[in-house]
């Protein structure tokens, strides 16, 4: 037996061990807490009742035991193991700091869950019941055991708004329509928490900036037999004449330049700027005044309502331009007349104008590359006085070969760019705003990238972009790009690459040179924007077009039959891309994640492929873990240099399809466990010699690559440690009948976990 053999059989032994000795760390006289069991005594309730009561109650009783997995304790057992930990020993202190102290019986309290329990059956309409609990120990482990005997669940009667004639109350009795209290519907005291809320809600669209919830009474009535309650809606009769009136707005002041330590800015007798309703006041003429009209939503004379409060606050947020955001209404307490005016102040505090912002990261490949990456900003918000943002970038960065017999093809990159970010849409002849939380914006960038990869060729690629982005809700984006140009042109080939393209001619593909006119179009649907965790639907839509119109306007040259822009041919392509995720929370601490991506591009006129920067490629750390970058594909066609140290892995292709299942486990708070299984392939949209076998057909579903692996993260709050180690367990450029590998797997040959494990290190989460 093997060193790592006897050590994984002690672990496991020590793990036994100590599932069967839980309770040694518990005091004399007490017990290990294993949590509470729930039951309904005979009642007149249903069974499907019985059993909702007991899913909405099962989780009350205080406290909660110890947490498992698959029923084991794991928090418990490293605690135990621990033992102490006033040696100085780390191990002992991770294993304390990583688990759970025992839960004990003592901190039970049987009169407080009983209550807890009352109460919540009471909330829910079992008026008429009887609880109690006790508890049995059995070999130092205690359980609590609760019975409820619930009677008849009360409705319901009929629902009365009892208000006066007064604007007031006329508003709160048109409110009726669309109430969630209804006659016959179970009494619940959340639903009538919730009318009241919604009822507010509505008054404070109207006007009634003053109201809240607590000036609404709602009277039951439960003595009206039938196990009914009828319910009396009513303004309390101390309601502050305030909040029994409608408001309207006055005057808007803004202050753009507002320092948090200045005191009652206010009523300063500072200058006032008017302009177009709002008065501005920025002595440093920060801002130009022009911004804030097509930003601000409230305008002197409209009502007040909280829908607008709400989008002004949130568009003057998402300018990017302001650390702090917040505004107060002030009412003129010498107005008695039935409708009320506020005064409406804006503190807007700046962001530093002016910052610089580096960035180092690095990498290292299962193909023995280490990458570094460096990467300089220059920010300069507000540029031109109007909440413009410039961002102007420099990288250089290196993937560098290691540990092989090769010197190692080698690659730097250097590059830079600009990004110049207007808050609103700017469009010829038309005047366009949103009327939604977030402004929109028009984005210009510019940039150049130099590939230098020693001993093949270096790439030089220019770039730019002018378009729209927007936000329906904040769970939507959309971009819209109607001009996109890349260029990229070959500087310089080796002869050492020019012999391999006569060897392998579709080498070729990655040094022609390319030039992309178009227009591309994005769709996004994040229900995580605001929290990562919890269960919906991801959705990323893409479409990409070039040399339509232009391949329209501009003529065949008639040597090369091309239609041509600076001596290159234009790219011309249809390409469309769906990624599709769905992310299930089984509980707080275990989650499902699941994608499906698939891309398809129509190469056509000057194209017969995908101009290569537009190809779909697959394999690495963010797609089939168990495969190398670029390294499938497409179809079953293998290069016949796959498996030599030196391979330079670039395939790629005009179809794609992937699919990604990934387990995760939350241990604690930092470490996160997770297994996962990867498939999928790229095709080429036309037939091509040079790549045999690579041409999408109708048997494309066996011809996909699988892999799978397991993994560990490290959330450290600021980012996310990603550590997967795949295999393969199915290869499609295998003869038919033999792709998949399962009965190949030799965790004990050395040979076989060189040419078949993969270890991929990155930053987050793989999607």
């Amino acid at each position: 037996m093997t060193d790592r053999k006897i050590l994984f059989f002690l672990m496991i032994i020590m793990i036994l061990n100590a599932s069967c000795n839980l309770t040694k760390l518990v005091p004399k006289g007490d017990a290990l807490y294993t949590g509470a069991t729930i039951k309904i005594k005979d009642s007149t309730i249903s069974g499907k009742e019985k059993k909702n009561i007991i899913d909405q109650t099962k989780g009350l009783p205080r406290p909660l035991p110890n947490s498992r997995f698959l029923g084991i304790p794991f928090k418990l057992i490293f605690y135990n193991l621990a033992g102490d930990t006033s040696k100085h020993n780390f191990i002992r202190k991770f294993l304390r700091k990583a688990g759970q102290p025992p839960v004990l019986l003592s901190n039970v309290n049987l009169d407080y869950n009983v209550k807890l329990l009352k109460n919540y059956l009471e909330n829910t309409g079992y008026f008429q019941t009887e609880d109690s609990g006790d508890t049995i120990v059995k070999r130092k482990k205690g359980h609590a055991y609760y019975t409820l005997t619930p009677g008849p669940v009360y409705s319901f009667g009929k629902i009365q708004y009892e208000t006066d004639s007064s604007s007031l109350g006329n508003t709160i009795r048109a409110a009726k329509k669309g109430a969630i209290l209804n006659p016959g519907d179970p009494f619940n005291l959340e639903v009538i928490k919730g009318e009241r809320s919604r009822i507010d809600a509505i008054l404070k669209e109207k006007g009634y900036y003053y109201f809240s919830p607590d000036y609404l009474l709602l009277d039951a009535d439960s003595t009206i037999g039938n196990h009914k309650v009828n319910i009396y809606l009513n303004v309390k009769p101390n309601t502050p004449s305030l909040a029994k009136k409608p408001f309207i707005i006055d005057n808007v002041y803004i202050y753009p330049d507002y320092r948090l330590n200045a005191k009652n800015a206010d009523t300063l007798n500072q200058d006032k700027y008017l302009y177009k309703g709002y008065y501005i006041i920025d002595p440093k003429n920060k801002f130009k005044p022009q911004l804030f009209p097509g930003v601000m939503r409230f305008d002197s004379g409209d009502v007040y309502n909280r829908t607008d409060h709400n989008l002004t606050l949130s568009r003057l947020i998402n300018l990017g331009v302001f650390k702090f955001v917040k505004n107060r209404f002030e009412n003129s307490p010498e107005d008695k007349s039935d409708t009320g005016r506020l005064n409406t102040y804006y503190y807007l505090t700046p962001l530093p104008k002016k910052s610089i912002r580096g960035e180092i990261s690095g990498n290292t490949t299962s193909n023995n590359y280490v990458g570094s990456l460096f990467t300089l900003t220059f920010s300069n918000r507000n540029t031109f006085r109007g909440a413009e943002l410039l961002n102007v970038h420099a990288n250089v960065g290196s993937e560098v070969q290691y540990n092989v017999d090769q010197s190692g093809f080698n690659t730097y990159t250097l590059g830079g760019g600009v990004t110049f970010t207007i808050p609103k849409f700017i469009v010829p002849f038309f005047k366009l705003n949103t009327t939604n939380a977030f402004v929109p914006k028009t984005k210009i960038d510019l940039s150049y990238d130099l590939l230098n990869r020693r001993k093949l060729y270096t790439l030089n690629s220019f770039n730019a972009q002018l378009g729209y982005e927007w936000k329906p809700n904040v769970r939507v984006t959309e971009q819209f790009n109607p001009f996109a140009i890349n260029y990229v042109k070959a500087l310089n080939v080796t002869q050492e690459y020019l012999d391999s393209i006569k060897d392998n001619p579709i080498l070729k593909h990655a040094i022609d040179t390319q030039f992309v006119l178009g227009s591309n179009y994005s769709f996004t649907i994040d229900p995580f924007v605001n929290n990562s965790n919890g269960t919906g639907l991801y959705f990323n839509g893409l479409a990409d077009i070039s040399g339509n119109l232009s391949g329209l306007l501009i003529p065949e040259d008639p040597v090369t039959k091309q239609k041509r822009i600076f001596n290159a041919p234009i790219s011309q392509y249809i390409k469309a891309q769906a990624d599709v995720r769905y992310y299930w929370e089984i509980n707080t601490k275990t989650r499902l994640a699941n994608r499906v991506i698939f891309g398809f591009g129509y190469p056509y006129g000057n194209s017969q492929q995908l101009p290569y920067i537009k190809q779909f490629y697959i394999g690495g750390n963010n797609s089939i873990r168990a495969f190398r970058s670029r390294s499938v594909g497409p179809g079953t066609y293998r290069d016949p240099n796959a498996d030599s140290s030196t391979f330079f892995p670039d395939q790629s292709g005009d179809i794609k399809l992937e699919m990604n299942t990934e387990f995760r486990y939350k241990f604690n708070n930092i470490i996160e466990g997770a297994f996962f299984i990867d498939a999928g392939n790229i095709w080429l949209y036309r037939k091509d010699t040079l790549e045999p076998g690579g041409v999408f057909t109708k048997d494309f579903m066996n011809q996909l690559a699988v892999g799978t692996g397991v993994g560990l993260r490290l959330n450290l709050s600021i980012l996310l440690l990603r550590i997967d180690l795949g295999m393969p367990v199915r290869e499609p450029w295998l003869p038919a009948g033999q792709r998949w590998i399962i009965n190949q797997i030799d965790f004990g040959n050395k040979e076989w976990r060189r040419q078949n494990l993969v270890l991929n290190l990155a930053i987050g989460y793989p999607f």
